[in-house]
């Protein structure tokens, strides 16, 4: 019988673009360009004379003879990788990379006091931090984990505490503005002041939450300055340019140094703070459990 010219990386390229459905998103994971991915997938069903996915311009899925190609070689590919995980046994340390979505604030918070001691103490890892502001499906994007607050994180996911406690979000203005345009008593009168807004990457303006007691606010900000970056707005709201809504570990040393004046604090009040999760179901690599046995707290968050 003639031995099939069938590699493994033919089988993960599969695995790849139909848990992707997508050529390029695909290709960014296997570290190759689209189009060689394109021809490697055109040559493996060349071989097979068979039609593994159907494509057109803007869509890609697979073909029933895909379908089942994929349900067939699924576990052994999981077996596969079990084997290659298990070697990490006969290593002194872990090798490899983990791949984390967080959302900006998260990763500056944990990045420098986490992430720092822990590729200190295995220099064989390398982490990539993918920085996305709203929810993703950590499965499909084949990341290793996310770091979100903790009543954000999935219901299906197996949380580690990480970072501070809880997190406190603070209006905040510098001197030289509330000189300028006073000082806001309540969240009703923000609408009266330059509110600097954040907008997530699906379009939406961060709105801002208040509490006190029984009463609780929702403000829409209002203003002539919109970013997609947090530091952006703090470094406008210290020159001057208006009214920013942030967590107090991004600022405390701003409002140390005096460089930004909190506002409404009866009004703020502290929520969970943040967790690393990753799924229970899946293989977990050895890097990542050396990193959550590095943050594990005491007492370990499971939803």
């Amino acid at each position: 019988m003639k031995p099939s010219k069938t590699t493994l990386f033919d089988l993960y390229a599969v695995l790849a673009i139909s848990t992707h459905r997508s050529f390029r998103k695909a290709a960014d994971e296997l570290e190759i360009s689209a189009s060689a991915l394109s021809h490697a997938i055109t040559n493996l069903e060349a071989r097979m004379g068979t039609r593994l996915f159907n494509r057109t311009t803007r869509s890609v899925s697979l073909s029933e003879a895909g379908r089942l190609f994929v349900e067939r070689i699924s576990p052994a590919i999981e077996e596969i990788q079990l084997a290659e995980e298990s070697l990490n046994a006969f290593r002194q340390s872990p090798q490899g990379t983990l791949r984390i979505s967080a959302s900006e604030t998260a990763a500056r918070i944990v990045m420098y006091p986490a992430f720092t001691a822990f590729l200190q103490r295995f220099p064989d890892m390398q982490v990539e931090i993918v920085v996305q502001e709203g929810l993703v499906d950590i499965v499909a994007d084949n990341l290793d984990a996310g770091i979100r607050l903790r009543d954000q994180v999935p219901k299906d996911m197996i949380a580690v505490a990480l970072g501070p406690e809880v997190f406190r979000p603070l209006v905040v203005a510098s001197p030289d503005y509330l000189a300028r345009h006073g000082t806001p008593e309540s969240p009703e009168q923000l609408s009266q002041h330059n509110c600097l807004a954040y907008r997530f990457s699906n379009g939406q303006i961060y709105h801002w939450e208040f509490v006190r007691g029984d009463v609780r606010s929702v403000v829409k900000p209002q203003g002539n300055f919109i970013v997609n970056a947090q530091t952006l707005i703090v470094e406008a709201a210290k020159q001057g340019a208006g009214i920013a809504y942030v967590d107090d570990c991004s600022i405390r040393a701003d409002i140390a140094r005096g460089e930004l004046v909190p506002l409404l604090l009866d009004w703020c009040e502290p929520f969970p703070g943040l967790a690393l999760y990753y799924p229970g179901h899946r293989l977990v690599p050895s890097g990542l459990r050396a990193l959550i046995d590095s943050l594990r707290s005491d007492r370990p968050l499971k939803n």
